[in-house]
């Protein structure tokens, strides 16, 4: 009575994985026994073969018999094989929906959680906080930029004029300027009269 008053505490149920994994190795078991008994079958037609030569008929037959016992456990395999696959498919299936609903589950929560984190007054607290900032920024750089002391006095019109005749200087230079006349070629000038008769005489001489 006290034994039956004492419940056992329940087995957990065996995980996918581990489920898988004993689903493989049943499989890689039945396939080895399905290979013996595929060498089993070579070897009895083998001996069906020696007897038949020899004209030992019965011998014969006994080992065909053997045979077809050998391929009949062989197809029990083959169903027991299938089974086995049509449970991994089934329990693969399962698992994988399994992931996918925890996978969406924790993102489901996790999107709450930061749901709960947040509030809409916080949030427009915060933006318009960080638009006062933006503006507050904007006015001292600007003030920054606003000229004081003797630069706010400067005309930009008058400083416009003389830019534009700093420009028109700077065009003139690189103009090609027309040569003076100091730098035009001399001409020979004429001699007199005179001095040509005397070298005309001098040469006349010198001829003699």
């Amino acid at each position: 009575m006290l034994k039956r008053l004492i419940s056992k505490p329940k087995k957990k149920p065996p995980s996918a994985i581990s489920t898988l994994e004993q689903l493989r190795e049943t499989l890689e078991m039945l396939e080895k026994k399905e290979r013996v008994l595929q060498r089993k079958i070579s070897a009895e037609v083998e001996k069906a073969k020696d007897y038949s030569k020899v004209k030992n008929k019965k011998a014969a037959i006994q080992c065909l018999k053997r045979k077809k016992l050998y391929e009949a456990q062989i197809e029990q395999l083959a169903n027991s094989q299938l089974r086995i696959h049509d449970q991994m498919i089934m329990l693969e299936g399962a698992k994988a929906t399994t992931d996918t609903v925890d996978a969406l589950r924790s993102g489901s929560s996790a999107i709450k959680s930061i749901q709960q984190s947040l509030n809409i007054d916080d949030i427009e607290k915060t933006l318009d906080e960080a638009n006062e900032h933006t503006d507050s920024m904007k006015q001292i750089q600007e003030a920054l930029a606003t000229p004081v002391g003797s630069a706010a006095d400067f005309d930009e019109d008058e400083l416009e004029a003389e830019l534009e005749e700093l420009e028109d200087e700077d065009l003139d230079e690189q103009l090609p300027q027309p040569p003076s006349a100091a730098a035009l070629p001399k001409r020979a000038a004429p001699q007199p009269a005179n001095h040509v008769d005397e070298l005309a005489k001098l040469e006349a001489e010198m001829a003699l």
